[in-house]
């Protein structure tokens, strides 16, 4: 069972994890506007996966016996300018959310819940991949620079990400 500091963090980071899904659905919309049909596929996978992170953690609620309360998810900006201003967003956002999530395993390991220190586990991996995906993607942007012919290619590359494996399963 989860103590009720416990469980309204957990609650707080299903916020952040379904605002994360709206902020990517909000730049693949940008990002088709700029006429970058491959970046608003990138960020259109990402929304998928941002609502399992906050789908894993409502499911972990409810095993544990708390109570999943969902708060107003803020609207996100519209407007990110540069691909390459996108994708610094993206990264301090996910640091943002790393953060977080180590925030998380402190309060776990301070209330001695070692049941959720483990669960959370999974979500510290992630958070690397995450970092280091959007790393990956701005280092390509500065290779790209303003050739067009770079950002287009790294257009077509983004277009090809897979959706999360096993989506069922996660949920």
């Amino acid at each position: 069972m989860l103590n009720e500091k416990m469980e309204e963090a957990l609650n707080e980071q299903i916020n952040r994890e379904l605002y994360s899904s709206y902020l990517y659905l909000a730049m693949s919309a940008y990002s088709s506007s700029i006429g970058l049909p491959g970046f608003a596929h990138w960020f259109k996978v990402q929304v998928r996966e941002e609502t399992i992170h906050g789908m894993k953690l409502f499911d972990y609620i409810n095993r544990q016996e708390g109570r999943v309360r969902l708060k107003e998810i803020k609207e996100p900006p519209m407007e990110f300018g540069t691909p390459m201003e996108m994708f610094q967003k993206t990264l301090q956002h996910e640091q943002f959310v790393t953060h977080s999530i180590n925030d998380l395993v402190g309060l776990a390991r301070s209330e001695k819940d070692e049941t959720t220190v483990s669960f959370l586990q999974w979500y510290v991996k992630e958070q690397v991949e995450e970092e280091e995906n959007d790393n990956e993607i701005i280092d390509k942007l500065k290779n790209a620079g303003e050739n067009k012919d770079a950002l287009s290619a790294l257009d077509a590359e983004l277009a090809k990400r897979h959706p999360p494996k096993d989506e069922e399963e996660s949920i």
